[in-house]
């Protein structure tokens, strides 16, 4: 019977072959799938045991068929095929940008992005994995920053369970030959992220280790970063960041390093998954506009710079990183939650997207920034809310330009719908930025209280009186 699988689904393909000598390295496998208009290659992998993969996601409905190509006898011309069927009604493909600076899914449908971060959550545990993605079912977050490597950083002491390389007899580090265990836990991972309807932005690199995966050669992190595509491209949901904090490793790995990094992984993933890197120092910030950037990724706590990175680069804008709530001693990390709920409505009316994080001292150093588990802030809930009126307003907010009081108010719309963020301000009277013409409403957003109040039905330039607090929206519907 021929094999089914969904659009944007996982097709796999599994082949015996050598497991003598070192077939990470000695052995070469790949296939090319067709559907009679276009033709796909796909890298396979060695996934131990003499056990060989080539996997696979079809865009296109129908039938599609496939034929091996190998240094080895034994994994060359090898061929089948299998039909690609309708999707679930939950499932949209991967995301793409859209309209230059937004996200859609591949079915067209809009993508928002509203993201938390967990550097090291796939490296806990199980019991703790799994409280994290219990928490993650009703949080409200559709993206999730997480590292390949395990992280070694204040609060991240402790041992991964698995690692992504084996080791030699002497107990060294043998980057040539991969822990498949460590690479079949990290990718059950992300596809439980991708039930649950969440993005995974796989963190590639990154600075904080005490293992050495930070200073292998070069030509040992290229060939790492091509068997991670070859395991993981064929996953909807994923996303490539090359590195968090980037500009921390340029001394072990110059910028040319890093282009080379964009180059492979531009080369490799024959979908085109969405690829961006992240800066420590906001003076390093990479340069975004390059081609192989599909979307800038910013660490800066000045989130008012929204519409200046957007006439910058062109392209979509993330804050994945704009400081978290908190109380440690850092203090990227001990913004209150009112603070980072305000971050992200400006960040919103400005056109842009912001990043969560939550870094509250534990006396296990479970931090849901870096290990998961539960959430203990009260950000999450008014992001949430964020996002239910940006899904229910029109495709796309671009920001309001212009003269006074865009210069000091994020305000951004579609055509005649509009989204003002008053944010510190508490005026009782509002007349600048409403329609001059037209039917419309209006209603007052409390984005704490996460309330919204029908203030009337409006026609032309009128004044509206308000409560006169800080901290609400006015969200205005042509009608």
């Amino acid at each position: 019977m021929e094999a089914a699988v969904e659009q944007w689904g996982r097709f796999e393909a599994e082949f015996s072959g050598p497991s003598g000598g070192n077939p990470f390295v000695d052995v070469e496998l790949s296939a090319e799938f067709s559907n009679g208009q276009e033709r796909v290659r796909a890298a396979g992998f060695y996934d131990g045991g003499g056990v060989y993969r080539v996997r696979f996601m079809p865009a296109a409905l129908g039938e599609w068929s496939y034929v091996t190509e190998s240094n080895v006898d034994a994994l060359n011309g090898h061929s089948g095929s299998f039909t690609c069927e309708q999707p679930r009604a939950d499932r949209h493909g991967s995301v793409r940008v859209r309209d230059t600076f937004h996200f859609a899914y591949a079915d067209g449908t809009p993508y928002y992005p509203f993201g938390t971060t967990c550097y090291a959550w796939a490296h806990q545990g199980d019991a703790l994995e799994e409280q994290t993605l219990e928490t993650l079912e009703t949080a409200g977050f559709n993206k999730m920053r997480m590292c390949v490597f395990p992280k070694d950083y204040i609060f991240n002491k402790n041992e991964p369970v698995y690692y992504p390389f084996e080791r030699t007899e002497d107990g060294e580090w043998d980057f040539t030959r991969y822990d498949v265990d460590f690479f079949r836990h990290f990718e059950r991972r992300i596809e439980q992220l991708g039930d649950l309807g969440i993005e995974a932005d796989v963190i590639l690199f990154h600075p904080y280790d005490r293992w050495g995966f930070a200073t292998m050669p070069h030509e040992r992190d290229y060939a790492y970063l091509r068997y991670v595509l070859a395991r993981l491209s064929s996953y909807a949901n994923v996303w490539w960041s090359m590195a968090n904090e980037y500009d921390f490793m340029l001394r072990d790995k110059p910028m040319e390093v890093w282009d080379q990094f964009f180059d492979i992984v531009c080369s490799d993933d024959p979908y085109g998954h969405l690829r961006s890197i992240h800066n420590g120092r906001y003076d390093h910030s990479y340069d975004h506009t390059k081609e192989g950037v599909t979307h800038v990724c910013v660490q800066y706590w000045d989130v008012k710079r929204m519409r200046q990175w957007r006439e910058q680069y062109g392209k979509p804008i993330i804050d994945d990183e704009c400081e978290y709530e908190g109380n440690i001693k850092r203090n990227w990390g001990n913004i209150t939650a009112r603070e980072l709920v305000h971050r992200f409505w400006i960040s919103v009316c400005y056109g842009g997207y912001a990043g969560h994080g939550e870094t509250y001292e534990h006396p296990e150093d479970v931090l849901w920034w870096s290990k998961g588990g539960a959430l203990h802030g009260e950000s999450a809930p008014r992001i949430a809310f964020l996002r239910r009126i940006v899904e229910e307003g029109p495709r796309g907010i671009e920001p309001l330009l212009g003269g006074f009081p865009w210069d000091r108010t994020p305000a951004g719309g579609c055509g005649d719908y509009r989204l003002i963020y008053l944010g510190e301000h508490q005026p009782r009277h509002f007349e600048n930025g409403l329609p001059e013409s037209g039917r419309y409403a209006v209603d007052v957003i409390d984005t704490w209280a996460m309330q919204i109040e029908e203030l009337g039905v409006f026609e032309g330039k009128v004044e509206l009186e308000l409560p006169g607090r800080p901290y609400l929206a006015l969200r205005v519907r042509p009608l």
